[in-house]
């Protein structure tokens, strides 16, 4: 353990981190159904001895206690994935479906997945989604001319089934959620390939985070809720379960690994902005600020389709500083890979923050104070006035 400054660099155990992350993949949990992968986070983090409580809705809250009996600080990951739903049972034995959150039907063909009956079957009703015209050797070329499309998508299930009613008879209704399949593999270079990275990769990094800090046996100055929500995927994951006077909030999610974006799979990246706005430009240049104390790799990057559980919370009406840190993530919303370097690099910046103090201690600690205090032109500077 090394010491840099005032603040502690807790070990981050990256083959633990790995070995959740692998747990948490093979856990299915798209949007709407995720108590399995709840209660899989819950027991991990009681094991570290912290405290945990479940919304009414299903989300996961962790505390993570300071020196002073208060709530400041709010970090947010999401379990849910994105998966499907199933919309017909078809004559022909087979399963119509619609998306669940925004993916491509590009990304789907091919996945192995399993259906989740109401009658909770002990042996899972698996398949495979295919295009509509899948052979070959019958449709020829037409395989490749028919567009990409969630219409164009079937579920060949893996049963003896010939009509609608086959599939009725095996507790397939409408309605009924489908997981797809991660597949994940560490290759011997470190990179992880998988499904589902986004957001389990950063579920995975906020817990290697925690274990460090509790591994620490030292208080933490500034308390603070860590909330595991479960439809960021459908657009309103920290809608609730944060308290109303947080100071500070940091959601955690995957950054945009493409072309005409700085983020790299090796990294760190702090978003500057999404899609619902800038982030607040305080805590963003003090996250980057520990990533520059700390030897940490990091980019600065603006993401244009894109939007995190922090539009949720501020959307719903909180009145607090906002943040966005992300590991590098190529081919989002489809056959993802990161890197172990930069799910480590994560979570130690996660356990720093942390163990730092609020951005402005004096001016955060109340969501109102007197304009005279206000900490502007001392940090915010006006660019130098030119000639009118």
């Amino acid at each position: 353990m090394s010491t840099t400054g005032t603040r502690t660099i807790p070990p981050v155990d990256t083959d633990e981190l790995l070995d959740v992350l692998i747990t948490l993949l093979r856990t299915p949990s798209p949007s709407g159904r995720t108590d399995q992968a709840i209660q899989l986070v819950g027991d991990y983090v009681s094991s570290l001895g912290l405290a945990c409580e479940v919304t009414r809705r299903g989300a996961l809250r962790i505390e993570v206690p300071g020196t002073q009996d208060t709530i400041e600080r709010a970090v947010i990951a999401h379990v849910d994935t994105l998966g499907a739903m199933v919309t017909q049972l078809k004559d022909n034995g087979r399963l119509a479906v619609a998306p669940i959150g925004t993916h491509s039907a590009r990304f789907v063909e091919g996945a192995r997945c399993t259906i989740f009956t109401d009658e909770h079957s002990e042996v899972p009703i698996t398949g495979t989604v295919l295009p509509l015209k899948a052979s070959g050797h019958r449709y020829n070329k037409e395989v490749d001319e028919q567009p990409s499309a969630w219409s164009n998508l079937e579920i060949r299930v893996d049963e003896r089934v010939r009509d609608a009613r086959d599939l009725a008879a095996l507790g397939i209704q409408v309605g009924d959620h489908v997981g797809l399949d991660a597949v994940p593999v560490i290759t011997p270079a470190g990179f992880v390939n998988s499904r589902h990275l986004d957001d389990k990769a950063g579920v995975a990094a906020v817990l290697a985070a925690l274990r460090a800090i509790t591994a620490l046996d030292e208080p933490v100055s500034v308390g603070a809720h860590v909330l595991i929500t479960i439809t960021e995927e459908v657009g309103h994951g920290a809608s609730h379960g944060i308290e109303e006077d947080v100071a500070e909030l940091v959601a955690v999610d995957n950054a945009v690994v493409a072309p005409g974006q700085t983020s790299t799979e090796e990294a760190v990246t702090i978003a500057m902005q999404d899609m619902h706005g800038p982030f607040d430009y305080h805590l963003t240049r003090m996250l980057i600020s520990l990533c520059k104390e700390h030897g940490i790799p990091h980019h600065r990057d603006v993401f244009a389709y894109y939007r995190s559980d922090a539009a949720a919370a501020l959307e719903a009406g909180l009145a607090t500083r906002a943040a966005l840190v992300t590991f590098g993530l190529d081919a989002s919303h489809g056959w993802e890979r990161t890197h172990v370097d930069s799910l480590g690099h994560l979570a130690t910046l996660l356990a720093l923050y942390l163990r730092s103090d609020l951005t402005f201690r004096s001016w955060d600690r109340t969501p109102w104070g007197p304009l005279a205090d206000f900490p502007s032109t001392s940090v915010q500077p006006s660019p130098t006035q030119g000639p009118r």
